[in-house]
């Protein structure tokens, strides 16, 4: 690791600004004077406008101007969002119907933006949107995830987004009848809300007629390149920034109507225009995540193998596409879909079901949670149908190490692994051999105990280029330019940390700089755990062209040859010279010497291959059967990453992923009312995870450095997300078996589990 990082917990740096209320959030930062903006909001699911008339609100105290998609289209603004589109089985493309900033004829779900108010403070536009005539026909309404229904676009008539499959359906179908045995299970993936620390805002100005436009987002490439899209601009007449961002979460990596709303409405009036979303409109308006019913199979030999796995999957799209949905619930699905185990042949269908609900989207890395609490699921099933260990099972299907690099039914290529010793490693610290001993004990208290695994494997990468700007600053520092975007992952910790190690320039000598078009010409954003992985991987072709320019110049000084002049990490070294300046030296000598071409490096890298983190989650749950309670009462996490920059980091991030699949697995649930209203709208009804919900989370690693990359990292931005659902499901269906309750499905509320427990008892009667 010595060349490419020292793998050191090193505290974050950016926690001082943070804790100490110095943080630079785009609703703290927005420029004095700057007016409110305010979206007014469908209050019904599905119905055609009849009247959108808003010529009260113009006239009302502090408005300055109220839009409408009429007066965008009259302006010439007549772009809408725009959505990825997949290929439906039969060759044809899915739908693609017009999604505009503001309803057009008709509104779709409950929370669409019909009006976009600005005035001189947000109580005057709200006060405005009060006095707008909202007068509509109502129209049926679809929440069903099947297709059929009142169509919601003409593009979709029966609702069906797209079609979508993979594999060999007809190898597949074969080998199933000719199988030792199968295994199906239906299963259901509920529907949650991101609910980040801090909701969607932004603000926009002119300035020296250009549009700056700053957000809480990802990355502000691709709302750069939206913005002038849907504007009509020249991309550079447009600056965009992103601040400290408080969560992200894959939510707020796509564009969102009020983006280009606020923008446009700053160009209009030649005056900063701000908006921030409050929670409730968070949760009606954000991307939200999951919402998915399964049918999966799995075809076994004589021998417990796998020899072939059937998926059917029904997605709910909401009711338009968003930026990467039907690619997020396709090709990301399918990249991890086999898990770890050694399957020959597959089919998988995807459909996805427009409905009138807000937008569906993944975060919490969409794709991959999904498809690894179906296989994982199913392979406890199986176990239990075939009469075999789970963990036996899976160590029997195991892709082995000398089967790689393995390419999966999918067609993704795994470059290395070694998932038995990485579940041995996990056997060992959870204790397996006591859980027999833990499970008597719950039950002499009158409790239910049931321990569960999930061994996940996804795949990281998102864009696979990078970029990076490297300079050496006037006053004796240097900077760090980033592709990548912080949402309070430590990027500003573990990129300084990381050049530090590969140049020997002190870290506080360091400054990282993200989030500004301006400053950063290109750069991929976050998302898909590919921030440290990309970005280090081009910060290092960056050191190296800075090592070969200041060794050129160090040998031309020096009256040396170049191949005299080498660099150990920390200082240069001249021949048998005792002159051995650092890194910084070198940039003030050739500074002092006029040399300003030597103190900036940009460079661009792009990754070949993915690579592939890979572990172990096991975890045990308590309930009471008198009230379904479920307790996480201990949770165990062994993970390959490869290669550690920042072991801490790692660990945190594996800790709030764990906490996010815990709140998936017992508390979050979005619900619906048969007419499409959230019913699920604050915090008084939506359960977000709390501390009491927590279990202590022990976390190892056991690394197998990927080849796919120089730093044989792997990656772990949603590895605890990934794994924590199936472990907690699986946990709760063990505790629930023996009550003879043989189909447990999220959320494990009290009241759903109280009530499995009482149909399973009446059954049996």
């Amino acid at each position: 690791m010595e060349k490419f990082g020292k793998s050191q917990s090193v505290v974050r740096t950016e926690d001082v600004r943070f804790l100490t209320g110095q943080g630079r959030y785009v609703d703290d930062i927005a420029p004095d004077g700057a007016l409110f903006g305010y979206v007014l909001r469908s209050q019904v699911a599905h119905a055609e406008i009849t009247t959108l008339d808003v010529s009260a609100a113009r006239d009302a105290e502090g408005v300055h101007l109220v839009l409408t998609q009429e007066d965008l289209e009259a302006a010439g603004i007549t772009k809408g969002l725009w959505g990825t589109t997949v290929p439906n089985r039969d060759g044809s493309k899915g739908a693609d119907p017009f999604r505009p900033l503001l309803a057009k004829s008709r509104v779709r779900f409950v929370g669409e933006a019909l009006a976009y108010i600005v005035a001189e403070t947000l109580q005057q536009a709200k006060d405005a949107a009060e006095l707008i005539e909202f007068e509509y026909d109502d129209l049926p309404v679809h929440l069903e995830r099947a297709a059929g229904g009142s169509p919601i676009h003409p593009e979709a008539p029966d609702n069906r987004a797209f079609d979508w499959g993979k594999g060999d359906e007809d190898a597949t179908a074969k080998a199933f009848a000719a199988a030792h045995r199968t295994v199906s299970l239906e299963v259901e993936d509920n529907r949650i809300i991101v609910n980040a620390m801090e909701p969607r805002g932004c603000y926009a100005e002119m300035r020296d007629g250009r549009l700056h436009l700053a957000l809480n987002a990802q990355g502000v490439w691709v709302h750069k390149s939206q913005l002038a899209r849907v504007l009509n601009l020249s991309e550079d007449d447009i600056r965009v920034t992103n601040p400290d961002t408080g969560g992200g979460f894959g939510m707020k990596g796509m564009p969102y109507p009020e983006n280009f709303l606020t923008a446009f409405a700053a160009r209009t009036l030649n005056r900063p225009v701000r908006w921030m979303s409050d929670r409730t409109e968070a949760m009606l308006s954000d991307n939200a995540g999951r919402d998915l019913g399964h049918r999966a199979e799995l075809a076994f030999d004589e021998n417990n193998r796998i020899t072939a796995y059937r998926v059917h999957t029904v997605a709910n799209m909401g009711a338009y596409n968003s930026h990467f949905a039907q690619a997020i619930q396709t090709d990301l699905f399918a990249k991890v879909l086999m898990g770890v185990y050694d399957v020959q042949t597959s089919w998988l269908r995807v459909e996805g079901i427009y409905t009138n609900t807000t937008q569906v989207d993944a975060y919490r890395g969409a794709g991959r949670p999904e498809a690894i609490y179906l296989i994982e699921r199913l392979m406890d099933r199986a176990a239990r149908e075939l009469g075999v260990d789970p963990w036996d099972l899976r160590r029997l299907n195991f892709i082995k190490p000398h089967q790689f690099p393995y390419v999966s039914t999918t067609g993704e290529t795994y470059d290395v692994g070694d998932f038995e010793r990485v579940l041995d490693h996990a056997a060992r610290v959870a204790d397996r051999d006591g859980f027999a001993a833990r499970r008597a004990a719950s039950a002499k208290a009158g409790k239910l105990r049931g321990q569960g695994l999930c061994y996940y494997i996804e795949s990281i990468l998102g864009a696979p280029s990078e970029d990076v700007k490297v300079t050496f600053d006037d006053d004796g520092g240097a900077s760090i330019y980033v592709g990548t975007q912080s949402n309070g992952q430590g990027h500003e910790t573990v990129f300084v940390q990381f050049l530090s190690d590969q140049t020997g320039i002190p870290a506080d000598r360091i400054r990282c700089i993200q989030g500004d078009s301006d400053l950063i010409p290109r750069g991929g954003g976050t998302g898909g755990s590919r921030s440290v992985t990309v970005q280090t991987n081009v910060t290092l072709q960056a050191v190296s062209d800075i090592v070969t320019a200041f060794s050129t110049f160090l040998a031309d000084t020096q009256g040396v040859d170049p191949g005299e002049v080498s660099f150990d990490d920390e200082r240069f070294r001249i021949g048998t010279s005792n002159v051995t300046p650092t890194m910084l030296d070198v940039a003030q000598m050739a500074r002092d010497a006029g040399r300003d071409d030597l103190l900036t490096y940009t460079a661009t890298a792009t990754l070949e291959a993915r690579s592939f983190p890979n572990g172990a989650h096991v975890s045990e749950v308590e309930i009471d059967p008198e009230t379904g309670v479920v307790v996480v009462d201990r949770y165990t996490v062994v993970d390959d990453f490869g290669n550690l920059i920042n072991p801490m980091l790692a660990e945190g991030q594996v800790h709030g992923g764990v906490a996010q699949g815990i709140g998936q697995a017992l508390t979050e649930h979005v619900v619906f009312s048969e007419d499409g209203q959230l019913l699920t709208a604050t915090f008084m009804d939506y359960a977000m995870p709390r501390a009491d919900d927590l279990p202590m989370i022990g976390f190892e690693t056991e690394p197998v450095p990927s080849t796919t990359n120089p730093m044989g990292m792997k990656g772990c931005g949603e590895a605890g997300t990934v794994g924590a659902l199936a472990a907690i499901a699986n946990a709760v269906q063990d505790a629930l078996w023996s009550e003879g309750v043989r189909q447990a499905d999220m959320p494990f509320t009290p009241h759903r589990v109280w009530g499995m427990l009482q149909d399973a008892r009446v059954a049996a009667e």
